[in-house]
């Protein structure tokens, strides 16, 4: 073999190696994408709150059940939106969080005057919290945020955790305004 054959042999060797290390490698980043975005829909706090509000994917099962349209639409403050408030008051009064019974169903304003359910939001009054608690709530793992007052909804200080199970959100299953959610759609009061 001579010097010249061995080079271009070399040469085609290195180039294929990087172009099956180029494959391999965007092949393993869409998979890690497609897994975090499958994972965050396996978490488990996200599974029981499919489960729960599935009765609730129609927006009037939800007002027989106690829940009732607050804030209007909420945009996010910076991008994204946290989408309808579906609020049951005396969830919110008792002063605990049970995973079973969210205090408020989230929906996605879509055409036509409609709502998609999107997820559930976990909300307790801190200083009712406060006092039972030396620490912020935490479900499942997750840890509440806490909102200080005052604040853009008019309410005292508060602890929320939103949780985006019925709708996959782009950024993270826990965060309060997800990307994909929008306000576009809304145009005043549903029902």
């Amino acid at each position: 073999m001579t010097t010249r054959g061995f080079a271009t042999r070399f040469t085609l060797s290195v180039v294929a190696t990087l172009a099956l290390a180029s494959v391999f490698a965007s092949t393993t980043r869409a998979e890690e994408e497609h897994s975090h975005g499958v994972a965050a829909q396996n978490n488990p706090l996200a599974k029981m709150v499919r489960q729960i509000t599935e009765p609730y994917k129609d927006v009037s099962a939800a007002e027989k059940a106690g829940y009732a349209l607050a804030f209007g639409c909420v945009s996010g403050p910076d991008s994204g939106a946290m989408g309808l408030h579906y609020v049951n008051m005396p969830l919110v009064l008792d002063g605990r969080i049970d995973a079973a019974h969210p205090e408020i169903i989230l929906y996605e304003p879509v055409e036509n005057g409609g709502v998609r359910l999107v997820g559930a939001d976990y909300l307790v009054f801190a200083d009712a919290w406060d006092k039972t608690h030396s620490s912020a709530p935490e479900l499942m793992g997750q840890k509440f945020q806490q909102f200080e007052a005052p604040n853009r909804f008019g309410l005292p200080r508060f602890y929320t955790l939103h949780v985006w199970a019925c709708k996959q959100n782009p950024t993270a299953t826990f965060v309060h305004s997800p990307p994909n959610i929008s306000c576009d759609a809304f145009s005043g009061p549903t029902h």
